[in-house]
């Protein structure tokens, strides 16, 4: 049967386009992330994970002909190295702790996963910053064993196991089993005395300290682009660390909203200025003014797009390439009475003629006149309606006839 678990992830069909396996996951991204959703970490990973590998066409490609096995043993033929990076997702993400070539593996901890804040600037320019985590180290008084030398003792009541089984009478000759967790070592499988306890970690074979991270923030960097720190997860004993992941959050910009490469922008001018041609300046990202000008007679109407070739977003890992920076337009026009009736007739001489007119005739014709729209009026003229309706359909029946 076909692999279909990370389809199922993102829940898309095997046969999804590039462009609903992407939607999808920003639709499920934005609603399990953990800035957003701080329980659903693990839910978070699975799903920036099946993206990942159903986003690229050829790890996608292994993965329809031989499922997950294919990918944590380097694609059959399909051209991945033996020392990708899936191994590690696989004993992270689905507990296949597996082996390469006949190795075996220590099991892996847990990936952190923090979300990190920066701004347009930041992704523009590019960025060093300084991110401080707590993590566990183990500790270097005991080695990581707890305490003394052979202090460490397997646990008798679940001989090692971390719980117990237990079972219960559920009926005639039919009996439950459950686990539960082992109080006495309190799931660790191990006691040690509390005399012989490590006096620097107390038994607990790992001391918490801070780590200081440097994040490279690179030009162009985008949204939920991750930035791995391999191996700087929490450590414990006979585990691999896991990952350090820092995931961009975007903050949104006060002048510029960003689309890909590119970036857009709304000004507001006046309808002299639309009409008349005018010059503004723009504050780009990188401290530079940049000069518009706009010549007189080239009318620009609301709404209107206009754009800066290689004026936008530099591109990932290609900065000197450079997307378009994009100008909306809205026209501002003046108030009521803003001219003299002669004036109004000057400035009628120099726009384009009005367009042909017929009136009509006949006791048809009613002259109306134009008002102020309001929308809390119209609102409250709807609610009046609809109440009207609702006491007709809840009126009870008249007074009938007695019936002889």
């Amino acid at each position: 049967m076909a692999d279909t678990k990370l389809y199922n992830i993102l829940g898309v069909s095997k046969t999804a386009s590039e462009s609903e396996i992407k939607r999808s996951y920003h639709k499920l991204a934005k609603e399990f992330h953990p800035d957003k959703n701080p329980a659903a970490g693990d839910r978070f990973k699975e799903i920036s994970y099946a993206y990942e590998v159903l986003s690229d066409p050829k790890k996608r490609d292994v993965y329809d002909k031989y499922g997950l096995k294919g990918l944590q043993e380097g694609g059959q033929g399909g051209g991945f190295p033996p020392d990708d990076i899936f191994g590690n997702f696989f004993s992270d993400f689905f507990g296949m702790a597996g082996s390469r070539g006949g190795r075996s593996r220590r099991a892996r901890g847990e990936d952190t996963i923090h979300p990190l804040k920066v701004s347009l600037e930041d992704v523009y320019n590019g960025k060093t910053s300084k991110l401080q985590l707590s993590k566990n180290v183990i500790c270097g008084h005991c080695k990581g064993i707890g305490g003394k030398a052979g202090a460490v003792v397997s646990c008798k009541d679940c001989h090692g196991q971390g719980i117990r089984i237990s079972y219960q009478q559920i009926g005639p000759n039919m009996t439950r089993q459950f686990q539960t967790h082992c109080t006495t070592c309190q799931g660790q499988g191990e006691t040690i005395n509390e005399k012989d306890k490590c006096s620097k970690c107390e038994g607990k074979k790992v001391l918490n300290e801070m780590k200081i991270l440097e994040v490279h923030i690179e030009k162009g960097m985008r949204e939920n682009q991750k930035i791995y720190f391999r191996g700087e997860g929490d450590q414990q004993p006979d585990t691999e660390p896991g990952d350090v992941i820092i995931v961009l959050q975007l903050k949104s910009h006060d002048l510029f909203q960003r689309t890909g490469d590119d970036l857009i922008m709304k000004r507001d001018i006046t309808l002299t200025q639309a009409l008349c041609g005018f010059e503004f300046v723009i504050k780009h990202l990188d401290g530079r003014d940049l000069l518009v000008r706009h010549v007189a007679g080239e009318v620009i109407k609301p709404g209107d797009l206009k754009g800066i070739q290689h004026e936008g977003m530099p591109q990932y890992k290609n900065p000197f390439e450079k997307g378009n920076l994009y100008i909306k337009f809205d026209i501002l026009f003046p108030e009521n009475n803003f001219a003299s009736v002669e004036q109004m007739k000057h400035l009628e001489t120099l726009l384009p003629p009005r367009p042909p007119f017929i009136m009509p005739t006949g006791e048809d014709v009613e002259e109306v006149y134009l008002m102020e729209y309001n929308e809390n009026e119209r609102r409250a003229r709807e609610e009046a309606y609809a109440s009207d309706d609702e006491d007709h359909m809840h009126a009870g029946p008249g007074v009938q006839c007695a019936h002889q």
